[in-house]
């Protein structure tokens, strides 16, 4: 069972983590939310978080994958309550 954090928006964070690890490719923010069904705006700016908190990597401008954290995280293995956003 997935244990989310207060700051986490769902569905949507679970989705775009389910279709990183899914997929098992970097990936953009439009390619992503034309697969979720959500607008690439709402995507990008949930991303911007995910990698805030460890659960995605931004492999380089306007690309993404999943970190170890957000695998552990679709396993329930990790409860996200206890993340911290990054001081960056």
């Amino acid at each position: 069972m997935r244990n989310p954090g207060d700051w986490m928006q769902l569905p949507t964070d679970d989705r775009i983590l389910e279709s990183l690890e899914s997929s098992g490719m970097i990936l953009s923010p439009s390619v992503i939310a034309k697969n979720i069904d959500k607008s690439r705006h709402e995507v990008n700016r949930r991303l911007s978080v995910l990698v805030d908190y460890g659960l995605v990597t931004r492999v380089e401008r306007g690309y993404y994958e999943i970190a170890d954290l957000g695998a552990q995280y679709l396993a329930g293995d990790l409860d996200a309550s206890d993340l911290e956003p990054s001081e960056e």
